[in-house]
């Protein structure tokens, strides 16, 4: 467990059960592999409640001026799954993650839907091991600064409708979604959609239901877009 005292030391937070730090790095891939080491599939979903509600909170008591829409639109950008992907590699976290040989050669340790799950499984761990006002302030030193740069370029305004105005006013086409893949447990489904100029993959997106994917692959379009 030594080797993770560096890693408590980016997280910012000193485990009182090691273990549970452990089981939120463990992917269901090595878990299947070594069926005595628990995956964190578990605690990725207690994780996901307490960062929403860690987020929503902050949201909700930072900008009282703005409507629902708008402060679901901040979380969603906030908790999407490439944002807290980027903070957990930001962390130097990758190389503690454990995969099974054949998810290491797939490098699946660099894909954004499996750093994302591990963030959240990292909150629920924090949150077992040290209660809420710990997990809270992981989420706010690690992740809410995040916020000032979402605002700046204003990628949580809604990207289906920014993608729609976009390509109609530069491209003269209408996006369509399209469902690609369906995966996980019933408890902790991920959709993949992918969005379409005509008969084209512009990008695609994942999420924990169709609409969320549908949303993030709006959003890759548009910064597909953008940089080109």
């Amino acid at each position: 467990m030594n080797q993770l005292k560096s890693l408590q030391n980016n997280l910012g937070y000193e485990f009182k059960n090691i273990e549970l730090l452990e089981q939120a790095l463990t992917h269901k891939s090595f878990s299947n592999e070594k069926p005595e080491y628990e995956s964190n599939e578990r605690l990725e979903f207690l994780g996901d409640a307490v960062l929403e509600l860690s987020v929503t909170d902050y949201l909700f008591t930072e900008f009282p001026d703005k409507n629902e829409g708008v402060l679901t639109s901040l979380r969603s950008a906030l908790v999407r799954g490439k944002q807290i992907a980027l903070v957990l590699k930001n962390l130097d976290a990758l190389d503690y993650i454990k995969l099974s040989a054949g998810e290491k050669k797939s490098n699946g340790q660099n894909k954004s839907y499996i750093q994302a799950n591990v963030f959240e499984a990292i909150v629920g761990a924090i949150y077992l091991d040290g209660g809420y006002k710990s997990a809270n302030q992981f989420i706010h030193t690690h992740l809410l600064p995040t916020l000032t740069e979402i605002l700046e370029q204003e990628s949580y305004i809604d990207s289906k409708s920014k993608l729609q105005e976009i390509s109609q006013e530069r491209f003269n086409v209408t996006p369509t979604y399209h469902f690609i893949s369906e995966s996980g447990p019933d408890h902790n489904k991920k959709f993949t959609m992918s969005v379409n100029f005509l008969d084209k993959i512009i990008a695609t997106g994942e999420g924990s239901s169709k609409q969320k994917a549908e949303i993030n692959a709006a959003f890759n379009a548009l910064n597909a877009i953008e940089n080109k």
